[in-house]
């Protein structure tokens, strides 16, 4: 199934639509004003928090992904010399391509879960998440979602001259 996900551009803190083929909104992804850690809720088409994401405090960029109450996944940023490489704890998913070029997959051993392409001709942040099994939705959705604020986190970091 493919999403289409887009971020707000003029908003004081992180706003995300994420919608179907049809445009139909299917999740819509919200931030905390005014916190220390980055946080940030997702919620289905009906209102329902789905996941949450938070930030732990730690030398590189590092969320937990909480799907329906439950800590799923850690995804985070590795120091590596040559490549940046990104991991996700708790899922047995691996993350493999161009992180400048936001074009990369999710894969669970040789099975693909989720393509993410970035769509460069829109007005903000546009992606197209291509996620393969229904099952696996909420999620790859809400891992996309941290994966996207780990990149945040460090161009913050990079353009602040940390």
């Amino acid at each position: 199934m493919k999403l289409y996900m887009k971020q707000k551009v003029f908003s004081l803190k992180d706003r995300f639509t994420i919608v179907n083929e049809y445009g139909e909104v299917c999740y819509t992804a919200e931030g905390e004003f005014f916190t220390l850690m980055k946080k940030l809720h997702i919620f289905d088409h009906e209102g329902n928090e789905t996941a949450y994401l938070r930030q732990i405090f730690s030398f590189m960029p590092k969320y937990e992904v909480i799907v329906d109450n439950h800590l799923i996944a850690v995804v985070s940023k590795k120091l590596t010399l040559l490549r940046p490489q990104y991991e996700i704890e708790g899922l047995d998913w691996h993350v493999d391509g161009s992180w400048h070029e936001h074009e990369y997959e999710i894969t669970d051993n040789s099975r693909v879960i989720v393509s993410v392409h970035k769509e460069w001709m829109s007005w903000g942040d546009s992606y197209e998440i291509d996620v393969k099994d229904p099952l696996d939705e909420v999620n790859a959705v809400a891992v996309v979602l941290a994966i996207d604020a780990v990149l945040a986190a460090q161009a913050a970091a990079a353009s602040s001259g940390d």
